[in-house]
């Protein structure tokens, strides 16, 4: 059995997050980092990682369940909740998308809706009630990657040289720099979505009003 891991970004903050983000998932074998909402992001603190991973974008989160779903992948929500089950335990089994919740709120009730199961990160120390969104992500992606690796055929640990992981060839640009490429179609999709928001008066699925550049900030801003 041949299992992958995939990280959705929906509601990150931090701009750098989401670069330091791309070089956890890189190293852990995560096979898309899967942008929901907009398509611009910071690759700060990427080391370059950005270019080794494949990344996705849709532009809702119904969107992004139903590809995942048609990848027969579970929905894995990184949050404390009533029914969260400890990391350690590696309840996973199968492909599974890790959505993790902004760093000042968690996950939101719209994306709590599309996990089918949530782990949670034990903590042993009084000092923090939470983790960075990354470190939390770089746990949970290292726990799958052990079960994958002792369970499922196609993991196995990169080759070491000295001190370092040995670094892959750059592979041929896949998009613009900080910017997720989509088909034609899907770009004249969500221009008519936008034009349709605009003459309802709204431009994002809160109906907030904000214009995208503000969202951009919104989402990324420091």
């Amino acid at each position: 059995m041949v299992a992958e891991s995939y990280v959705v970004v929906h509601n990150i903050a931090k701009r750098h997050n989401v670069g330091t983000l791309a070089r956890s998932a890189t190293a852990l074998g995560v096979s898309e980092l899967i942008l929901v909402g907009r398509r611009d992001f910071n690759s700060f603190g990427s080391h370059g990682s950005t270019s080794h991973i494949r990344f996705r974008h849709f532009h809702s989160l119904p969107d992004a369940r139903n590809f995942l779903k048609e990848k027969d992948c579970d929905i894995c929500g990184v949050e404390i909740t009533d029914n969260a089950v400890a990391v350690n335990q590696h309840p996973f089994k199968r492909s599974t998308a890790f959505l993790l919740g902004n760093e000042g709120t968690g996950l939101s009730a719209k994306e709590c809706e599309i996990c089918d199961f949530f782990v949670y990160i034990p903590q042993y120390g009084g000092g923090t009630a939470s983790l960075n969104v990354t470190v939390a992500a770089s746990i949970v992606l290292h726990h799958f990657g052990v079960l994958f690796a002792s369970v499922w055929a196609g993991f196995s640990e990169r080759i070491r040289d000295g001190n370092k992981f040995v670094v892959a060839e750059r592979p041929a640009q896949q998009m613009r720099r900080n910017y997720c490429t989509e088909m034609a179609d899907s770009i004249i999709e969500e221009r008519k979505i936008r034009r349709q928001n605009a003459s309802n008066g709204f431009f994002d699925e809160n109906g907030s009003g904000e214009s995208p550049s503000n969202l951009l900030d919104a989402l990324f801003g420091d």
